[in-house]
């Protein structure tokens, strides 16, 4: 790192302004690194497959929509905590021969698993849930108090 160099008008370069350029260097390498890598992701999406969602506030309800392909119910677990959802699952892999090389493979198999905060309290005992050509829907009525009230203005 260089120490400073003086100019007319002060420190041409010096400690701060190296440690922005190292910090946005570090930033480009790794970014790249985790854009090209997207099993290395953190969270929910630890192992790149982590389904496309969906969730939809409503005034009596919160809706999630997640897209889940391949997949079947019994391979699917959804729990609701307070106000965090939970979904689960697990594709497993097909069984191919092992003796065959692929040439390229951007199929997916393993277990998953998101978690998402709810913008309102939900009423668990009447969460349901669908799920039809790879598209789980889950319903998650507001609680009374979480729908909100309607407060009238009185004029004097």
């Amino acid at each position: 790192m260089a120490v400073g160099r003086r100019s007319r008008w002060g420190l041409a370069r010096g400690p701060f302004r190296e440690r922005g350029r190292m910090e946005r260097e570090i930033e480009t390498v790794c970014g790249r690194f985790f854009q090209e890598r997207p099993w290395l992701q953190l969270a929910g999406e630890a192992s790149g497959v982590a389904p496309a969602m969906a969730l939809l506030d409503r005034k009596e309800e919160v809706v999630l929509r997640a897209d889940l392909p391949g997949l079947e119910q019994r391979d699917i677990e959804v729990t609701v905590d307070r106000r965090v959802l939970n979904i689960r699952g697990e594709r497993k892999e097909e069984g191919e021969a092992s003796e065959e090389t692929y040439g390229s493979r951007e199929r997916w198999a393993g277990i998953f698993a998101r978690s998402l905060t709810l913008p309102a309290d939900v009423d668990v005992n009447k969460v349901s849930t669908t799920f039809q050509d790879g598209v789980l829907e889950v319903h998650l009525p507001k609680t009374k108090e979480a729908r909100g009230k309607m407060i009238e203005i009185k004029v004097e």
